[in-house]
């Protein structure tokens, strides 16, 4: 029976010491709620560190007994990995990269290989308990290693990975010295999953100039399997909130804020320390907003709640500091004996306490300067049971990308957050209503069930289509049905590729001209009446003529721009196509050509191609994946789509392809066999556009393909093709000749 283990670097309790000894209390966190309706599932569990150091082995036993009963199974870490892996290369160079504040960074060669040690560890935990049907979801930035090493352990596994936090610029991925290896470690997961697109571009891009990884669509292409990214905002338990908000016990509470406060209007701040919470700003622009509005003074008051983290740490003990000065001397100028203008409290909160709080506020402040997601502002949200409030948010949360309705901000602009502020003071309780309402809707829709059902069934998904390209070799019975279906067929069509299917690669495109015996093989192959045999080509049509014009076969060239059959003149696949688009094109090809020695560019009728088979290997992939990019944003919102070849890159027009020009060769009426060979991504669009009977082979190492089979190489290809002249009867009616 198959069933799902989450792994996260903390399990979803908190450990405790008392009197009577170890203790076990629910953790409050949004992945505890929103996994928690999975992982107590029969037989599902979750595996993660308890939360506090456990040495002696009774003591192990004595916790794995407990944990187990709430379906958890401990990893213990000793406290130099706690010291080295979490406080160090977790906490000390992952997280302030990763919320662009590397000056905070360390790079420590000792806190790596305690991230390494740890990453292992949790592996061999998993693989104690992961069976070959089991689905494996990993979590967040302590465990980046974790997918590749169970992917090591386990290659058929299903394994899910979701990023909690921000995604990075590439430029700051390139910072660390080991942003490589941590790239690799997430690809080893089937489904790899961020809070927004901006974050799953940012890993695309480090993909592709770390690895030189191809990726299209969200997909990325290693040699072995194809990966899915995507972006799956996570949400709250929105009832959870919405109920204890209307409960009783948080009215009681609301009331007992409201008369210590007084009749003010109260802006709500609710945070853990961090330096990328963007506390400090907010607290200048409330000053600001005093400063500026004196109408205001006595009017409002900042109820700010910051919960203790790491204060031990020299960056987030300085920023308490400046937090205290900041609300002692705001206090203190502006302060009467009947308001106080800021409210702070350095602690955490009850559930039910913390749903009177977002009651009790008119207004609610999420100004991170960067966040993965930022769940406090859906819990303000769900929380306004009447459709009041006002929620100020900032854009560089991930939240803003669904939460529009919401005053979005630039947390750093401070007069624009003080401004923000005044706005949503002043907002008709109309207008209110309206963007709550409308926010509402979402939070409630996409909730964190919702997430956790939405990741799943991408997951399946993913490694449904890796099951669906993992592509089989054709083996001896495999070829001997071929032959059968071949020789029994009236008609026959044989769509064949030219570079790397019938011919090898050269350097220099223009020396792989057919040889004789490829000559002769076609010719063969097209004397048969039941044949027709049709040339598939990125080439133009100049150098097929030249090379093969002479054949009684039909051609596609320039990948489906132009069509030829035998006899007959070329004629373009579709009227009216543009070549204007090239001037504003080449000059940027022109610019990696002159970048990159051994590059040219080859323009053909509809398209231009910028070849790198000559040049450095190292350089020429970099320089590609560079090009991509820059081709791929370039043409995005044209009728211009980027092919990826063998040290290839073309552009052409959209919607034409190998695929529908050789859909142009099949009857719809009566099928025949159809044989189709190619080697590269331009020729999956053949693959796809044949009926599933038809023998599709893709030539070369990789195993992924819509083909239904794979051939080694250029050889093979022959061999394949000559043995099937060898076991054609000699005698062929006239009436099985192929329609024209």
């Amino acid at each position: 029976m198959s069933r799902t283990i989450i792994v996260s670097n903390r399990l979803p309790t908190k450990g405790q010491r008392t009197e009577e000894g170890l203790a076990f209390q629910p953790s409050e966190g949004g992945l505890a709620t929103g996994l928690g309706s999975i992982y107590k599932a029969e037989g599902n569990v979750w595996v993660g560190w308890p939360g506090l150091s456990v040495d002696e082995p009774a003591e192990q036993e004595q916790v794995r007994e407990q944990l187990k009963a709430d379906s958890m199974v401990p990893v213990f870490l000793t406290e130099a990995e706690i010291r080295d892996f979490y406080e160090g290369f977790s906490n000390s160079t992952l997280w302030p990269t990763f919320h662009y504040f590397s000056q905070y960074a360390t790079y420590e060669q000792s806190h790596w290989e305690a991230y390494v040690a740890v990453n292992e560890k949790f592996c061999q935990a998993v693989l104690a308990l992961a069976g070959p049907e089991d689905t494996i979801w990993v979590h967040d930035y302590q465990l980046l290693l974790l997918p590749a090493l169970l992917r090591q352990a386990r290659p058929e596994a299903t394994i899910g990975f979701f990023l909690h936090i921000p995604f990075p610029s590439y430029e700051l991925i390139r910072v660390l010295p080991w942003g490589a290896e941590l790239v690799e470690g997430m690809l080893g997961a089937d489904l790899i999953g961020f809070h927004t697109f901006d974050y799953m571009h940012h890993f695309l891009s480090a993909v592709s100039h770390l690895l030189g990884l191809p990726n299209h669509n969200g997909q990325v292409e290693t040699a072995t399997r194809t990966i899915l990214v995507d972006a799956l905002p996570m949400g709250i338990d929105y009832h959870r909130y919405a109920e204890a908000a209307a409960s009783a016990v948080a009215q009681r509470h609301e009331a007992v804020y409201r008369e210590a406060l007084g009749d003010v209007q109260v802006v709500l701040s609710i945070d853990r320390l961090d330096y990328s919470k963007g506390i400090a700003q907010r607290l200048r622009a409330f000053e600001l907003l005093l400063q500026r509005n004196p109408e205001w003074r006595e009017q409002v008051s900042l109820l700010m709640v910051v919960v203790p983290s790491r204060d031990q740490v020299a960056q987030y003990a300085a920023l308490k500091e400046e937090i205290d000065e900041l609300v002692g001397r705001i206090n203190a100028q502006y302060r009467t004996i009947s308001w106080t203008p800021i409210h702070y409290f350095y602690r955490s909160f009850p559930f039910e306490e913390l749903a009177a709080l977002y009651r009790l506020a008119e207004v609610a402040l999420v100004t991170p300067v960067r966040d993965g997601m930022n769940l406090v502002a859906k819990e303000f949200i769900a929380s306004q049971a009447d459709q009041r409030g006002v929620l100020i948010l900032s854009e560089r949360a991930g939240a803003a990308q669904e939460l529009a309705d919401a005053l979005l901000i630039n947390p750093t602009d401070t007069g624009q957050l003080a401004e923000a502020m005044r706005e949503a003071l002043q907002m008709p309780a109309e207008e209110q209503q309206i963007r709550m309402a409308a926010m509402q809707a979402l939070v409630r829709q996409y909730d964190v069930f919702a997430w956790t059902r939405l990741f799943l069934d991408r997951l399946a998904y993913s490694k449904i289509k890796q099951l669906t390209l993992a592509t089989d070799e054709l083996d001896a019975h495999a070829e001997a049905r071929l032959h059968q279906d071949y020789q029994a067929a009236s008609r026959r069509l044989l769509l064949l590729d030219y570079d790397g299917t019938l011919v090898r690669f050269h350097p220099n495109p223009q020396y792989a001209r057919p040889d004789q015996e490829l000559l002769k093989l076609l010719s063969n192959l097209a004397a048969d009446a039941r044949n027709r045999v049709v040339l598939i080509s990125g080439r133009d049509q100049a150098t097929l003529d030249s090379w093969l014009g002479h054949l009684p076969i039909d051609f596609i060239a320039e990948h489906g721009v132009w069509l030829r059959r035998a006899g007959e003149d070329w004629h373009l696949f579709q009227e009216g196509l543009r070549a204007e688009w090239k001037r504003d094109i080449r000059p940027m090809l022109e610019q990696y050509v002159s970048r990159t020695p051994g590059s040219y560019i080859e323009e053909k009728d509809y398209s231009l191609a910028w070849h790198w088979r000559r040049a450095d290997a190292g350089l020429g992939a970099v320089r590609a994946r560079d090009l991509l990019n820059h081709l791929t944003f370039m043409t995005s919102s044209t009728e211009l789509q980027v092919l990826e070849g063998n040290r290839v890159l073309e552009i052409k027009h959209a919607g034409i392809n190998k695929g529908t020009a050789a859909a142009q060769w099949l009857s719809a009426d009566s099928q025949p066999f159809v044989l189709a060979l190619g080697d590269d991504r331009t020729d999956e669009d053949t693959f796809a556009a044949l009926p599933p009977e038809a023998y599709t082979l893709k030539v070369g190492p990789t195993s992924r393909s819509l083909a239904r089979y794979a051939v080694a190489g250029v050889a093979d290809v022959r061999r394949l093709l000559s043995g099937l002249l060898s076991k054609v009867v000699a005698d062929q009616p006239a009436s099985a000749c192929f329609p024209g």
